[in-house]
């Protein structure tokens, strides 16, 4: 797989905290991967806009770094390897097939991309890039143990076919995704991105995903329905119908600067408005 070099990695460690380069240690690879949940949010605007997602470095620096934007696993988990690459962390990238929300057993395409990290001989996992149920710490891989992390708990099953990753929803461990170690090339990043931001079938083309973390708390935001989901407390739940209050919501509790336009405008109107019942 090709190898791009940062071009903002000072702009980039500062977003996260960091004044200097840290050390490429355990501790660095779970405050990295904390802060990034919290500093660049998860957001498909671009795939509502019609607008072609462009997964090359360069342009995910300019739209994540510069333009104040999120973006999407094949963007931020990008991104983010070439952060931990720069650092001199042992990472590449390998992917997964999204199962949250689908019957166990499902099987499903081969459209998320995370990350394996190896610190001191031990694999870790790391992901900044699946939406609102993203891990927010590195999760050792040769162990089926429940992980704690900041928010919730996590375990990974291994099978045959590679591994399933689960997080613990109240008193229940739901599949997130299944993954393999896979050797990836960029032209299979390009191939699950096409897949994601343009066929008809896929959600990230019919309906507006945002989400973001911070201490001890989870905000989402599924069309018009926003939600501040506190760790160990009753989520609050409110429902947008303005569009100018969505874009204003999205600068306000997400910290993205909405590109608007025509085409944009009107596909958030269409998502939000109240849907006549049957």
């Amino acid at each position: 797989m090709s190898e791009s070099r940062l071009k903002n990695l000072n702009l980039y460690l500062q977003r996260l905290g960091f004044n200097a380069p840290p050390a490429p240690t355990l501790e660095t690879l779970r405050l990295l991967q904390l802060r990034h949940t919290g500093a660049f949010p998860f957001e498909n605007l671009t795939t509502l806009s019609g607008e072609p997602v462009l997964i090359d470095l360069p342009s995910i620096e300019q739209k994540v770094l510069q333009q104040n934007r999120g973006g999407y696993c094949y963007e931020l988990n990008n991104l983010f390897l070439a952060l931990l690459q720069e650092l001199g962390f042992d990472a590449r990238g390998i992917s997964g097939r999204v199962v949250m929300g689908q019957p166990e057993g499902a099987w499903t395409a081969r459209t998320h991309r995370l990350s394996l990290v190896i610190l001191d001989g031990v694999r870790y996992i790391t992901d900044v890039g699946f939406g609102g149920m993203v891990p927010t710490a590195p999760l050792k891989l040769d162990s089926s143990d429940e992980q704690l992390t900041p928010h919730e708990p996590y375990r990974i099953e291994q099978h045959v076919d590679g591994y399933t990753l689960r997080a613990k929803v109240g008193d229940e461990w739901r599949a997130m995704y299944i993954f393999d170690l896979q050797r990836q090339e960029d032209i299979d990043y390009t191939v699950g991105n096409w897949y994601v931001s343009t066929h008809p079938e896929s959600s990230f083309v019919k309906q507006l995903m945002v989400a973001r973390t911070g201490e001890g708390w989870r905000k989402t935001l599924n069309n018009g329905s926003f939600a501040l989901h506190r760790i160990g407390s009753e989520s609050e739940r409110r429902q947008v119908t303005d569009v100018d209050e969505l874009t204003g919501l999205l600068q306000s509790e997400f910290g993205i600067q909405v590109p608007i336009n025509d085409r944009l405008r009107q596909v958030l109107v269409r998502l939000i408005e109240p849907k006549e019942q049957a």
